[in-house]
């Protein structure tokens, strides 16, 4: 197991594609701390796994997102890995979308991860194999088919994220990447339609949607020694949709 004894915070892990990197991180040997809003959920989550376990956090509070990671540290007697993959998706046209929708997006998927960094900061800093793994999009490298535009403009806030945290936090051996899915078949794609469904799957060379394994599988590679030289990385796992 790549990653043997080491010790990891996944936020919105309850279902969807934060579980399948919990399952895989966990696999590969973590302890694993999986953060959710749904606390009944994400507690049930946790016991399908060996040496994990639930905690409820809402990542758009600040004051959440410190409870929680102090908990976390505490339990899991240190961090060595934070993955950043709550998030939420809106597909508001332009003429429609209202603050409230705008706001809560860039809470969750933007404000949420730079917080999360910043109190997991202090255990980061202590480990000798410190990464972080932030979950972009396909939107956020080109804008989006779908989208809503504050999803896609959270998404883009996360690439600017990761490079910054990467470029700053190098000093103290802490790797800071990003895996970009494209249309991946979770629960968050039920906002789409089943006609922008299938405008999609056109878009895809590869002819299928990404599953959560294939993502789960990039962030258990960038987590791992494998990845020592990688600090700075959008990683497209998108079956095509973008490539540059």
């Amino acid at each position: 197991m790549k990653l043997e004894n080491r010790r990891a915070i996944v936020t919105g892990a309850a279902q969807g594609l934060g579980f399948a990197i919990a399952s895989r991180l966990n696999a590969e040997g973590c302890k694993v701390a999986m953060l959710d809003i749904n606390e009944e959920k994400v507690c049930a989550a946790a016991a399908e796994l060996k040496d994990c376990f639930g905690v409820k956090c809402n990542v758009s509070s600040a004051d959440d997102i410190a409870a929680a990671v102090k908990t976390c540290a505490e339990k899991l007697g240190g961090i060595d890995i934070v993955v950043n993959n709550a998030g939420i998706l809106h597909n508001s046209s332009i003429p429609e979308a209202t603050e409230k929708e705008w706001d809560m997006v860039l809470a969750i998927n933007l404000k949420g991860p730079f917080f999360v960094v910043q109190q997991a900061l202090p255990y980061l800093k202590e480990s000798s194999c410190a990464r972080v793994i932030n979950i972009g999009s396909l939107a956020g490298r080109m804008g989006g088919f779908e989208t809503g535009l504050a999803y896609s403009a959270s998404k883009g806030g996360i690439n600017a994220l990761t490079m910054g945290l990467a470029r700053q936090l190098s000093p103290f051996k802490i790797n800071v990447n990003a895996v970009c899915p494209g249309t991946t078949e979770t629960p968050i794609t039920q906002a789409f339609t089943p006609e922008a469904m299938e405008r999609l799957l056109t878009r895809i060379p590869l002819g299928r949607l990404g599953q959560p394994a294939d993502m789960a599988a990039a962030v258990a590679f960038l987590a791992s020694d494998d990845a020592a030289f990688i600090t700075g990385l959008l990683m497209d796992v998108n079956g095509g949709m973008y490539m540059g």
